[in-house]
């Protein structure tokens, strides 16, 4: 396997980097993310979060209103 050459511009001195923490903030952005991938058929039709949020809303409506015929 052939060995890739070292990219980083000689002006970046990586010993002045000091305390750095792999991951650091990974715990933090991962409470406020819920990331849920679709199927690309369904990304076709649903192009951003508020129209398949619309989209699941509507079938809980239609489910908790079938429920309720179910049981009165």
């Amino acid at each position: 396997m052939k060995k890739q050459a070292d990219e980083l511009r000689a002006e970046y001195d990586l010993t002045q980097l000091k305390g750095c923490v792999r991951g650091k903030y990974a715990a933090r952005a991962k409470q406020g993310t819920n990331i849920i991938l679709l199927a690309p058929d369904v990304a076709e039709i649903f192009h951003d979060d508020a129209s398949v949020n619309e989209a699941l809303r509507t079938l809980i409506r239609m489910n908790s209103r079938k429920s309720q015929r179910l049981a009165a």
